[in-house]
């Protein structure tokens, strides 16, 4: 009798498992970063802001309920997964509907790695109830909630996703085309993606005119499409500066436009502007550490990139001081701006042991593949261009290249060493051929 009560609770268990592995939620959509890259998720996602009115507020707790989970802390997870359908709730203006699909899911995933089967099938059987109640448009496709809802996380997750992404939004605009918000988000996917193609980039900026028009309250669209005409030559001073004034009212959020405006007035209108404007927001704001970010950013820029002459001290001091705070922060996103900080050492005369220790410092540390890539590829360039020790810069764009992740700066050095072996002045020449000739790719 037990051993047929053992069978038959093996089979409920299994049951349970192909159950929950059928779902349409963050448990089965393929996210498992490094624990790493999670922990720097967690510091990006809080960023966002959870402000009333933010048409995707459920979609933000609910992934930042899963990271919390990915990261071992269920507790905060499940009041992130309550959280999101609370937002739900008041956004939606009912108490369910297709949008709780991938919530339900993501909480009948959590009870049951906490062990709780019965309110795990509690909310299965709540999950088929709604997907019973409201049936996809389409029957071969997923409701265009449930796709929108995968776009935006996969979006947010990693830039790998984008195309992935963008193909789950026009499917949800597809099925439900009065979803503003839906295609604002499509449109801002695509900025970007399409940089050597005139023609394509064309298309995108129609889209943006167009999605603007349909959105006219969301200043990070309008930010975004204002620096695509900047690109394209027009004058966007004015503009600019109005927007500036729309955004500085709006709550410190990641979604506010402060970072991409900053970025438009830098090369624009005025890097000096840029820093009075990202300034004046800290007065108001002064203990906001994503505006600490972006002002270290504003800085970095007046140094390395704007700067004809040496900045004054007080330029550099803020500069320092700024990224020093940034790096305190953001504790596990501390590598690019400990590489930022070294590099605004290096641009000064008397900074250059301060920048060699901090490199030295990183190169000791354990890193992802990628992060080595990023690291390495910005010392070969530091030894290159401060140091004049091109054969060790050589060397360090070889370790990057040599690493099998195909990330931008693994491009970059194999370019820079394609260069090098053609202008034939090195005389490490024959070991770049013979180097790049071996080299395996990913």
């Amino acid at each position: 009798m037990l051993f047929l009560f053992s069978i038959s609770a093996a089979q409920s268990q299994t049951s349970l498992e192909s159950k929950l592995e059928a779902l349409q939620c963050h448990f089965t959509w393929d996210l498992d970063p490094s624990k790493s890259i999670l922990l720097r998720r967690k510091e990006k996602f809080e960023d966002i802001g959870t402000e009333e009115g933010n048409s995707w507020l459920g979609h933000i707790y609910n992934l930042r309920g899963f990271v919390q989970y990915k990261l071992g802390f269920t507790e905060d997870a499940q009041s992130f997964f309550n959280k999101a359908a609370e937002a739900f709730s008041k956004i939606r203006n009912a108490d369910e509907g297709p949008w709780l699909v991938v919530n339900y899911g993501n909480l009948a995933w959590l009870h049951h790695h906490l062990g709780d089967q019965a309110e795990s099938q509690a909310y299965l059987s709540k999950v088929d109830a709604l997907m019973n109640k409201y049936s996809s448009p389409s029957q071969d496709q997923l409701h265009p909630e449930i796709y929108a809802e995968k776009a935006w996380t996969l979006m947010k997750f990693s830039k790998e996703h984008k195309k992935e992404a963008a193909d789950y939004f026009q499917r949800a605009i597809r099925m439900q085309p009065d979803m503003v918000e839906w295609n604002s988000s499509y449109v801002l996917g695509l900025v970007g993606s399409f940089r050597q193609n005139k023609k394509l980039k064309a298309d995108v900026l129609e889209k943006m005119r167009m999605a603007k028009e349909q959105d006219p309250e969301n200043l990070y669209l309008a930010v975004h499409y204002l620096h695509q005409c900047a690109q394209k030559g027009e004058s966007i001073e004015e503009e600019a500066r109005e927007l500036a004034r729309k955004v500085l009212k709006n709550p410190v959020s990641s979604y506010s436009g402060i970072k991409p405006l900053l970025k438009v007035y830098s090369y624009y209108v005025s890097i000096d502007e840029a820093i009075d404007l990202i300034e004046e927001a800290l007065k108001t704001h002064p203990d906001e550490r994503y505006l600490k970010r972006c002002a270290a950013l504003c800085y970095k820029w007046k140094i390395l990139y704007f700067s004809d002459s040496r900045p004054k001290p007080s330029v550099i001091d803020r500069a320092i001081s700024l990224h020093e705070e940034v790096i305190a922060l953001y504790p596990h996103s501390f590598l690019m701006k400990k590489i930022e900080l070294a590099n605004i050492y290096a641009k000064l005369n008397y900074g250059q042991a301060e920048a060699e220790q901090i490199y030295q410092e990183l190169l000791e540390s354990d890193l992802e593949p990628a992060d080595k890539q990023m690291l390495y590829n910005s010392y070969a360039i530091h030894l290159h261009l401060h140091c004049r020790d091109y054969q060790r810069s050589i060397q360090y764009h070889m370790k990057v290249a040599a690493i099998p992740h195909q990330f931008s700066h693994r491009w970059n050095s194999i370019t820079t060493l394609k260069k090098i072996r053609d202008r034939g002045r090195s005389h490490m020449c024959r070991e770049i051929e013979e180097f790049l000739e071996n080299l395996q790719e990913p």
